[in-house]
């Protein structure tokens, strides 16, 4: 046996797995990073359910759309302005969730994790797109 062999096999072994780690911090990263959009608001990765790949509520002039990315893929719910019947935020210790119910009788989006001044932005951008729209439909008339 070589003097130091063991020794090598055991640096590659450590090199492999830093490699490794590396890989799957970049992969994670990668599918955790922002949605495009100017109102996009990205769940604590401290929270529940958000470690790894933390879900994402955008709200648009016409939609709201909550991103929940996964391994392979991920998983987008959107709902039109109009059909946003209520907004409900559950302010915790640390952080607040946000339940969006639809007056189409579809289910609801629920968020958790979010910071709370998030949340109320969140609410707020919503009242505000639902007056812009009624108020344009209104006059278009």
């Amino acid at each position: 046996m070589e003097p130091g062999t063991g020794m090598d096999t055991m640096w590659l072994a450590a090199l492999a797995a830093g490699a490794l780690v590396f890989i799957a911090v970049l992969f994670f990263w990668f599918k955790g990073r922002k949605m495009p959009g100017a109102h996009v608001f990205r769940a604590s990765r401290l929270s529940r359910g958000n470690l790894l790949l933390p879900a994402q509520m955008g709200v648009r002039p016409t939609s709201v759309v909550h991103y929940k990315p996964e391994v392979a893929g991920g998983r987008e719910h959107s709902m039109h302005i109009a059909h946003v019947a209520s907004v409900l935020i559950d302010r915790n210790l640390f952080f607040s969730d946000v339940l969006i119910e639809s007056s189409g009788g579809t289910s609801p989006v629920r968020c958790h994790g979010h910071r709370k001044a998030d949340a109320v932005e969140m609410k707020r951008l919503i009242e505000q797109y639902q007056s812009e729209y009624y108020r344009g439909q209104h006059h278009g008339q």
